[in-house]
């Protein structure tokens, strides 16, 4: 036994020698390593690593993606240089804006109000009807605004300076700008701002609970319930995400859930209702769902908008379910966008788009008959 341990060593330490030889004489294409600068701003040391003699293994989110000096993961923004982890868009953001909260969509927390929304380029997945693939499927260097750089005190500050009561990191995926992403909400947190994730739940468990402390509600794109259409569509797979959403009910964090309704994709009404069982009793009654209407474009621009009568029919599925807080997304003006009280089903927040016209919720509760409304409703 001992012998053949010595004999294993050996040959791993001689198959390390003979690859790291071989690195120092043939060395990777400096395309890989020249694309973006090294100069101490533009890339920085990334969380999750595990070294290896051959190269690093990312373990940030599920794909665990093992990269050779120069090369990148699925991400495109997180790369082997110098054999350690760099992130590539560490306080570099490609978008900024002030939005309403609503567009995020987060419906139970402080209802119109603005929110700072930050994104960087970059994702881990590869949705065929990624409604902001411009700066999600890029690389660091393709973006139109490259070499902004905003720090995390830059970006409290900009919150604070337009009047926000939250930051949202949102657009793209925030779990591959994960570093950036816990240095803004650790200091949001700290200047009396709240935080909002907005994300597609791709991400290991254990980075998640670092992360998830500093989040007041975290928004989860659940893409379907089929693994043969994240697997083709999505390019993941479920049982990541759902492991992610028990997670995050396990820690207590408000959390509500998207599913975007894509025409022949996604729409059979049988897998909507395991999904709604699923969340019912996984997630709880409470926990708001969105059934939100897609729109032709990216990879999928040939099919048709989603009809308005499937979304009120998942909608349906949803409330018989157990489920008490149901609302159809992309379809303003319909009912489905306001918040009712499950108890004496008065409407509580009149929504129309992103206004609010009416909130009848007053510390937490229902103005009309006084049942406990789940939320963030005061500041």
């Amino acid at each position: 036994m001992i012998k053949n341990v010595k004999v294993y060593l050996f040959l791993n330490i001689i198959f390390c020698l003979i690859a790291v030889f071989i690195i120092a004489v043939y060395p990777p294409p400096q395309t890989m390593t020249s694309l973006v600068p090294i100069d101490g701003t533009r890339i920085r040391q990334a969380d999750w690593e595990k070294q290896d003699c051959l190269g690093v293994q990312c373990e940030l989110c599920p794909l665990n993606c093992f990269l050779p000096e120069g090369s990148r993961g699925v991400c495109r923004v997180r790369m082997n240089t110098g054999g350690r982890l760099r992130t590539l868009v560490y306080g570099q953001p490609v978008s900024v804006h002030v939005d309403p909260i609503e567009k995020k969509p987060v419906y139970h927390m402080l209802p119109g109000s603005g929110i700072f929304s930050i994104a960087t380029v970059g994702c881990n997945l590869r949705c065929s009807f990624c409604q902001n693939w411009e700066i999600s499927q890029r690389y660091p260097e393709e973006a139109k605004t490259s070499g902004q750089i905003m720090t995390p005190e830059q970006v409290v500050d900009a919150a604070i300076k337009n009047n926000c009561a939250s930051i949202a990191y949102t657009y793209s995926e925030p779990t591959v700008f994960y570093e950036y992403v816990l240095d803004t909400a650790r200091l949001a947190k700290q200047r009396g701002l709240r935080n909002v994730l907005v994300s597609a739940g791709y991400i290991n468990r254990k980075p998640l609970i670092k992360l998830a402390p500093y989040f007041d509600v975290i928004k989860i794109d659940l893409k379907g319930f089929n693994e043969g259409f994240y697997r083709k569509v999505v390019g993941g797979e479920l049982k990541y995400v759902l492991a992610t959403l028990k997670e995050l009910h396990d820690l207590g964090v408000l959390t509500e859930v998207v599913n975007l309704v894509v025409p022949g994709l996604n729409d059979n009404m049988g897998e909507i209702a395991g999904m709604c069982k699923w969340l019912y009793d996984n997630m709880g009654p409470d926990t708001p769902l969105f059934f939100s209407r897609f729109g032709p474009q990216y990879k999928l621009g040939n099919l048709p908008p989603t009809p308005i009568e499937t979304l009120e029919k998942a909608r349906k599925i949803a409330m018989d379910a157990g489920l008490r807080y149901v609302y159809i997304g992309n379809v303003p003006g319909h009912p489905a966008e306001s918040t009712y009280c499950p108890g004496c089903g008065r409407r509580l927040i009149h929504r129309y788009g992103y206004a609010i016209l009416e909130n009848n919720i007053k510390n937490g509760k229902c103005v009309f008959c006084g049942k406990e409304i789940p939320g963030i409703w005061n500041n």
